[in-house]
């Protein structure tokens, strides 16, 4: 069995704000939204389906427990969990807070005009507010 190793698409578009029982906790660049991503760490895992069944739980349970406090401590109109990996194969799960009159409401995220990175201490800034908002050390 191999180590985990995070994708390097993931790293460099993702600051590490904490880690769950099962799960990394990233904070995507892209400040149009409040972005989470949860990678569980497990070596080699593609789908969701590639996980054991007590792992394909957990992860479910953090994505929920992320979402709801996104929702409550940001006031969300939406959170959106997703399950992509057509970029990024290495099994990821996407937690957006979503807000009538964001960016690309109604419509996904995904493919909706240009990302805007944060800038370093913008990014900083963002990563110690949303570990303080989801409880991560």
């Amino acid at each position: 069995m191999t180590d985990f190793i995070l994708d390097p698409r993931l790293e460099a578009d993702t600051t590490q704000i904490g880690r769950l029982a099962l799960s990394r906790v990233l904070l995507n660049k892209d400040a149009r939204f409040p972005w989470i991503i949860l990678v569980p760490e497990r070596p080699d895992m593609v789908e969701i389906f590639d996980l054991s069944q007590d792992d394909r739980a957990m992860l479910l349970a953090e994505a929920c427990a992320m979402g709801t406090k996104l929702k409550d401590g940001l006031g969300a109109t939406k959170i959106n969990i997703a399950n992509l990996g057509n970029a990024v194969a290495q099994l990821h799960v996407h937690v957006v807070a979503r807000f009538d009159g964001d960016a690309a409401w109604p419509g996904p995220i995904w493919n909706s005009g240009k990302p805007e990175p944060r800038t370093p201490d913008a990014q900083k800034a963002e990563a110690e507010a949303m570990r303080k908002l989801l409880g991560l050390n």
